[in-house]
């Protein structure tokens, strides 16, 4: 089995249980640092490592709920998964969470998978395969001005006072999976994704691989690229778009000094 079958049979099978748990009932409670975890994250979490390693014991491990290992660094390969991304709405009942696991090598996400169950919407890549949402080719929108663009972030830091060019008019929408919203982006749902706060390697690995294979551009605010399995797995800030809004975008943020 390919590593793209490996990964995409778990995830529906990670995304099933994650359904099934939250019907049942969910244990809730806060991490260090205030954000919500519950009993299905850790048993999805589980379910994947179980399938995940077995089928490939010599790949690393970086996960959002498991203990980080530093051995994963001297591995050839690779599993950096978000078992359930988007956590904030998966307990509230709604659908914008999904399960992610990228395949990395030398860095680099080398196949991707972002499945929200609850949406029955299932987004993959393979480097220089394409990518995919249920079988079927994307590519982001063609998109060129700004104004009017379908933009997914927070509306309240558009408004912010302290911006020296005011953005323009934008639909602004949210969307709690960052992994999720990349997808949206890189299938034209959406024009762009902006997010000026820290992320985590396993937030965007997936959905990375994905965004590069339909055409969309993925850095940070300064237009960095990401690399992946790095022994700090925190990133700066998402910047994600179609090729055309992502370098206007670049330049109304490039000036802030994020921590």
């Amino acid at each position: 089995m390919s590593d793209l079958d490996l990964i995409l049979t778990a995830a529906r099978e990670a995304g099933a249980l994650a359904l099934s748990a939250r019907e049942g009932g969910l244990k809730i409670w806060s991490k260090d640092g205030g954000s919500p975890v519950t009993d299905a994250d850790l048993a999805v979490d589980a379910l994947l490592k179980d399938r995940l390693g077995a089928a490939r014991p010599d790949y690393g491990w970086l996960s959002e709920e498991t203990a980080d290992d530093p051995a994963r660094l001297s591995t050839t390969r690779q599993f950096v998964v978000d078992p359930i991304d988007g956590t904030a709405a998966y307990l509230k009942g709604k659908p914008w969470f999904a399960v992610s696991i990228a395949v990395v090598e030398n860095g680099r996400p080398i196949a991707g998978v972002v499945h929200a169950p609850a949406l029955d919407e299932t987004y993959v890549a393979t480097l220089g395969g394409g990518a995919t949402l249920n079988g079927a080719p994307i590519s982001p929108s063609d998109t060129e001005d700004l104004e009017d663009a379908a933009m997914l972030g927070d509306a309240r830091m558009f408004v912010h006072p302290s911006w020296p060019t005011p953005w323009p008019p934008m639909r602004v929408e949210s969307r709690n999976s960052i992994a999720y919203r990349l997808c949206l982006v890189a299938a034209g749902a959406f024009d762009a994704a902006i997010a000026l706060s820290s992320k985590n390697e396993w937030d965007l690995a997936a959905a990375d691989l994905i965004c590069a294979e339909a055409g969309a551009a993925l850095t940070d605010h300064l237009g960095r690229t990401f690399t992946y399995n790095r022994a700090n797995p925190l990133l700066p800030s998402v910047v994600c778009a179609n090729r055309a809004l992502h370098p206007l975008i670049l330049s109304r943020v490039g000036h802030i000094a994020l921590p």
